[in-house]
């Protein structure tokens, strides 16, 4: 019978590969919507922020105001990383491919293993590590053509910022886990929302893309985050974005199937790469006796 150890980090690799199929979807949504960005983001915001707060209200229940009432520092800092993730991510893949985008958010398991270390002293495994390097050869391969869309810098440069906030977001949710995240995760969405009001024209949407926005902000962003809170309080956090990092090779990939856009003959290489280095560190980790190793608290 496996401990309950080890049955904490199954779930926890469930959730946050689910977490990732899910935010695997944005791609879709941001080339099907045919309205700006900035009213894109506005909409999106409230509809997920107001999904994930009626999950946290029927999860908690009579706890959810004593909770709330709680909410410091941890909270307010994971809601604004994850909001600033929220704004540069969608941004970086309107200005730029989706495969350009991908490929720099790709770094993110490395990037929050270091500030993971740096802050909370949490040192990744060995396989962590070993996974994190093959990874990279598959980026570096990734990026081994050079090219990239004219004037998309300002994608590439969102993208850099995506991932230096994923990695904090992944950081605090670990270090605080006994501290419910849902709450912040909703109002980082409704922080999108207003960051985001002054520039929108929430009227001038069509029928058509209301519906879709909707459904972005429930399947890709709601239903991913609340995933991913689950996920981030049973694994540790180099782990967790290394896990999420599923998304990288799967964003592309849905575009160029469903959509037409392809990526370079060098993304296709690479992005093999990236997914045998994760899914072989998941089968490792699944399978490794975790006997000795507290386990965190199950997300209440």
């Amino acid at each position: 019978m496996p401990s309950d150890n080890q049955r904490q980090y199954r779930a926890g690799v469930v959730y946050a590969a689910t977490s990732a199929l899910a935010w695997s979807t944005s791609g879709l949504f941001i080339r099907s919507i045919s309205t700006d960005l900035m009213t894109m983001l506005f909409l999106r915001g409230i509809v997920s922020g107001s999904c994930v707060f009626l999950v946290f209200l029927y999860m908690e229940r009579g706890e959810a105001a004593a909770i709330l009432k709680r909410m410091r520092g941890p909270s307010i800092a994971a809601m604004v990383l994850s909001a600033i993730s929220m704004i540069s991510g969608i941004g970086s893949m309107y200005y730029t491919s989706i495969a350009d985008a991908m490929v720099i958010y790709a770094t993110v398991p490395f990037v929050t293993a270091g500030v993971a270390y740096l802050t909370i002293g949490e040192r990744p495994s060995r396989s962590t590590l070993i996974a994190s390097g093959v990874a990279v050869i598959g980026v570096l391969v990734m990026l081994a053509d050079g090219e990239g869309e004219p004037g998309g810098w300002v994608g590439k440069l969102l993208a850099v910022v995506m991932t230096l906030s994923v990695a904090g977001l992944a950081t605090v949710m670990r270090r605080h886990r006994t501290v419910p995240m849902l709450p912040a995760m909703a109002g980082s969405a409704w922080l999108c929302s207003a960051a985001t009001f002054w520039f929108a024209a929430p009227f001038s949407v069509s029928a058509a893309d209301l519906g879709l926005i909707v459904t972005f902000g429930i399947v890709q962003n709601a239903f991913g985050l609340i995933l991913y809170t689950a996920a981030s309080r049973r694994i540790p956090a180099a782990d967790a974005s290394l896990l999420t990092a599923l998304e990288v090779p799967l964003t592309p990939l849905w575009v160029a199937l469903f959509l037409g856009e392809l990526p370079s003959a060098s993304t296709m290489i690479g992005g093999p790469i990236v997914l045998a280095a994760l899914f072989g560190h998941i089968l490792y980790e699944v399978r490794r006796d975790r006997g000795g190793v507290a386990a965190p608290e199950s997300l209440a």
